[in-house]
């Protein structure tokens, strides 16, 4: 019986996504916490690096609705001195600021020396939500984006380093993001009126969005888009560019070591009625 000739088995079609194609593994929460400790501990020596140099930086975060700007700026912020770090998050403008010319409001906050001024939502917001939901003309968003390089320049040649992301989220993630607002009653306060109004706008805000880069990802002012329907690795990202993106280095620091208490000095504890809280836990 002659033997049947060895054969390979079939290619695989090339429809057929490569392995190496294949999302990356969601982090677990102890790899999460490893590595978001570690870039923790390089903030703060960026934090240090810019109030001894004087740096002024400026972060812009943009992105749909329930894209992860908070969660994004509070991994950023929550290790740091808000002395250094401010985040601003300006609420709608009142009727005063609407007569102002548009961008004057965003300039006293501004960073001045040493400070590091991050933006939850900024002047882009004429490019985006005011566009899209009619709280402005289209004229004035077109005006915008007209001046809004310029504007950048400017502030670039004044010594500022400006920073700008753009977090994507998918639409099943923002619909999942969203119905998880409004199921969890610890999340209900992130849920506005208006949250709600633009969900139904989605490709208004992919127009505007497109607009916006095509006007304003600039040389000086580039556009860095953070694919975010992973929010851990998104939050890793971000930091890991911002610290590569601004040149510090680790000031040498003296070791430090408590000083010795006072003696009591004939001090006793008084025999006060304290009102302690209910040890309920």
């Amino acid at each position: 019986m002659s033997k049947k000739p060895h054969t390979q088995p079939p290619a695989a079609p090339q429809s057929e996504p490569a392995e190496a194609d294949a999302p990356p593994a969601r982090l677990t929460g102890k790899q999460y916490e490893q590595e978001l400790s570690r870039l923790h501990v390089e903030l703060v020596k960026l934090q240090r690096w810019v109030v001894a140099q004087g740096l002024k930086i400026v972060i812009v975060f943009e992105g749909r609705d329930g894209a992860g700007k908070g969660g994004t700026i509070k991994a950023i912020t929550e290790r740091v001195s808000p002395r250094v770090f401010r985040v601003v998050a300006l609420p709608a403008p009142t009727e005063r600021e609407k007569t102002q010319m548009y961008i004057q409001r965003y300039v006293p906050h501004l960073p001045a020396a040493g400070e590091i001024v991050i933006f939850d939502r900024s002047w882009y917001n004429r490019a985006g939500v005011e566009r899209v939901m009619g709280f402005c003309t289209d004229q004035q968003a077109r005006d915008f984006l007209r001046a809004v390089p310029g504007m950048e320049q400017t502030i670039a040649a004044s010594g500022i380093i400006l920073l700008k992301y753009w977090l994507e989220v998918s639409e099943e993630e923002q619909t999942r993001r969203l119905q998880a607002r409004i199921d969890d009653g610890r999340k209900l306060w992130k849920l506005s009126p208006m949250d709600l109004k633009s969900y139904s706008h989605w490709f208004d805000y992919s127009r505007a969005r497109d607009d916006m880069f095509a006007a304003s990802d600039t040389a000086w002012a580039p556009w860095w888009v953070v694919p975010s329907d992973d929010k851990k690795r998104a939050r890793l990202n971000v930091i890991s560019h911002l610290l590569k993106h601004i040149p510090y280095e680790d000031i040498p620091q003296e070791k430090i070591k408590l000083p010795k208490r006072q003696k009591p000095d004939g001090y006793t504890q008084p025999d006060y009625p304290f009102r302690y809280i209910p040890a309920v836990h």
